[in-house]
């Protein structure tokens, strides 16, 4: 992922990769074919969710008058995704318990999204100017490259000053891939 263009465009064009990551897991019989659409999936939410929590939470909480509430709610859905993630990390893609965990993971995520794009995203693009959508846009793209591409639950608390920790992790993650060739 990463695009151009605006937060919000930027953002929705990552939903759309992702809807088309789970019809390819969906729709795929061989389990090392699945397995792999499965970590790239994980790869693209890690660090969609990365991003959104470095910039696009802090936006909502400086713009909306209850932006706190919203931001709140984001995380918590974020933690539940990346649990998902963690739990899917673990399983081989032939087992039954595969195809229950994606279809609960598939479920949370397009809650989330939908909320994301008729909620979320139409009061930003009220709130904010088309050039502080753009900076953000900008910063999420520059988020997604140095984020972790693995789940860390609880591991990465979404305040400003773990940006670093974010971004180490995300180094090793991006090395281990390399050395096993995940996401390739």
């Amino acid at each position: 992922m990463g695009h151009a263009g605006d937060i919000i465009t930027e953002l929705t064009v990552d939903h759309r990769e992702v809807d088309g990551l789970f019809d390819r897991i969906e729709h795929t019989t061989p389990a090392g074919e699945r397995q792999k659409a499965a970590e790239q999936l994980t790869i693209e939410l890690v660090r969609h969710s990365v991003a959104e929590e470095e910039h696009l939470y802090p936006a909502i909480r400086e713009y909306f008058p209850d932006g706190d509430l919203i931001a709140d709610k984001e995380l918590a859905d974020h933690a539940r995704v990346e649990k998902l993630l963690k739990d899917l990390e673990g399983l081989d893609a032939s087992a039954p318990e595969f195809d229950q965990l994606l279809a609960v993971l598939k479920a949370e995520v397009t809650a989330h999204v939908y909320d994301e794009e008729e909620n979320l995203f139409p009061r930003l693009r009220q709130a904010c100017t088309p050039q502080e959508l753009d900076v953000l846009g900008a910063r999420v793209r520059r988020a997604k490259k140095f984020a972790p591409t693995r789940p860390h639950p609880g591991a990465l608390p979404a305040q400003p000053h773990h940006r670093l920790l974010s971004a180490g992790t995300g180094l090793v993650d991006r090395a281990r891939d390399f050395l096993t060739g995940r996401g390739h």
